[in-house]
């Protein structure tokens, strides 16, 4: 599976997303020192009833425990655009 299928996976599963957006950035990283591990940079939107009523903060939280084995080895940066669904009512 490749990694953005598997933060799709992750992503999908715990937060049930009703837009989901993710974007490899890794080609614009080349020569950084988290490129050298393998490791990507990647950039998410994802808009989710599960973030309603909570902080930014609070959003974000929940976006990296969904990924967060994948942070261990597979995704060195992540840029979080997290929208709570209620947000676009």
């Amino acid at each position: 599976m490749d990694r953005i299928a598997a933060i799709r996976e992750r992503l999908t599963k715990q937060l049930m997303p009703t837009q989901l957006d993710i974007i490899d950035e890794s080609h614009l990283h080349a020569g950084h020192a988290g490129a050298a591990s393998g490791a990507g940079h990647f950039a998410v939107t994802i808009t989710a009833n599960a973030f309603n009523g909570k902080s930014l903060i609070e959003q974000h939280r929940l976006v990296y425990q969904a990924v967060d084995d994948l942070m261990r080895s597979e995704i060195h940066a992540l840029s979080i655009k997290a929208i709570a669904a209620d947000e676009n009512a």
